[in-house]
């Protein structure tokens, strides 16, 4: 009850990051639902819808450190809005999308850039500044686990109206739901009120960005972690772009896409909050080696068989339980690391590489495809890198656990 009512003046602000982060990802993670019927009535093939997804991975990597240090300049809140108002743009632009353009613009650029501003990094670094650091690792799952619900609702909505209406009315229900993120991107920019912890002198608070770049990149912990990073973004952008297709090769109902996304999501609620929970208890970076060692078995076992209605949702609530655990382990990592006031930049610098991932996970997947009519190659590449990343991350971890944090040192 005492934790409760401590939280009790950041529940508006905990409540706005949590409504903006599952908007932005349950919209951004059901858009593979279109993908068939749009690229047929638009006239472009696989693998260039998959390129617009690829170059909305990279836009939304490269441009989240500047969103980070722009936010820690000028506050959440303008950043933030400025986000909602990509993010729905480029949903609309997706609506009345007759050609190639469009779709690299709207789903691409658009909706890349404004993730940058609204979804993960900057929505656990508001959360980690408005609750104290005893119930911040915990705080930071509850806030992924409530953005996991996005899919819930998404999917369902696409696929419902895809079927009866066709997909741009599918999209343009998520114009609808997207326009949420304007009261959401509000409430979460009360952050800027509350004041950052009082600097010590290992603090970096009070030096530069550049300073903190420089620092972060110093450090072999982060670089290990960055690099893992890598993994998580390929294996879910492949999954969340061509599972639906995957599916639909099959010979499996329309409706199992959208069911197995609201699974993941569903079950990512209960993964987000074990890991938060977790994180606050053992050691951040071997947990995150475990979930990409984990998710890239579940991934084998589910592509060596022939998917049945039952083997595909057992594997969706595996990979959900596994999903965006990893949110709030990085953020609590890189606030130990590296404090509260660069972390929305910190976190996009690692993101950077998680988007390189995406990348290749959502343009590699379609050109595979294109090029030799099955996944086959695409999943196996996914698990022996995923292997190998979560191995590398995990012995990491445990040779050098108590490796002091170079940005905290005194110099």
């Amino acid at each position: 009850m005492n934790a409760l009512q401590a939280l009790r003046p950041a529940f508006p602000i905990l409540f706005g990051a949590s409504l903006m982060l599952t908007l932005s990802m349950g919209i951004r993670q059901s858009l593979g639902i279109f993908m068939q019927p749009l690229t047929q009535d638009v006239g472009i093939s696989i693998s260039e819808f998959t390129l617009a997804i690829a170059i909305q991975n990279l836009a939304w990597g490269f441009t989240q450190p500047i969103a980070g240090a722009y936010a820690a300049r000028f506050g959440f809140r303008p950043i933030m809005l400025i986000g909602a108002g990509l993010y729905i743009a480029g949903l609309i632009l997706m609506v009345i999308a007759q050609g190639f353009l469009s779709i690299m613009i709207g789903a691409g650029i658009l909706i890349g850039t404004s993730l940058s501003c609204i979804a993960s990094s900057v929505s656990m670094a508001v959360a980690a500044r408005a609750v104290a650091a005893p119930s911040r690792s915990l705080v930071l799952g509850i806030v992924s686990a409530a953005g996991s619900l996005g899919a819930l609702i998404a999917a369902p909505l696409g696929q419902a109206l895809n079927q009866e209406y066709g997909w741009r009315f599918g999209v343009a229900g998520f114009v609808i739901l997207s326009l949420a993120l304007i009261p959401a991107t509000w409430f979460a920019g009360k952050v800027d009120k509350v004041p950052l912890p009082a600097a010590t002198s290992t603090d970096m608070d009070s030096i530069s960005a550049k300073t903190a770049v420089g620092r972060a990149f110093g450090n072999a912990s982060f670089i290990v972690m960055t690099g893992a990073y890598f993994v998580c973004g390929m294996q879910l952008v492949f999954l969340t772009t061509h599972l639906p297709t995957y599916l639909a090769i099959c010979g499996m109902d329309p409706m199992l896409s959208a069911q197995t996304l609201g699974v993941i999501g569903g079950f990512n609620v209960l993964g987000s909050l074990f890991f938060g929970w977790a994180g606050g208890r053992w050691n951040k970076l071997a947990l995150l080696g475990g979930i990409y060692f984990s998710r890239s078995l579940i991934l084998a076992w589910y592509f060596m068989q022939t998917p049945t209605t039952t083997t595909t949702l057992i594997f969706a609530a595996l990979m959900g339980f596994l999903w965006l655990g990893v949110g709030p382990l990085v953020a609590g990592a890189i606030v130990e690391m590296f404090g509260l006031k660069w972390q929305a930049m910190i976190s996009g610098l690692a993101f950077m590489s998680h988007q390189l991932g995406s990348f290749l996970g959502a343009l590699g997947g379609g050109l595979i495809y294109d090029s030799l009519g099955s996944y086959t190659l695409a999943w196996q590449v996914g698990v022996a890198i995923g292997l190998t990343a979560g191995i590398i991350q995990i012995a990491f971890a445990l040779i050098r656990p108590s490796e002091p944090p170079l940005a905290l040192r005194t110099t």
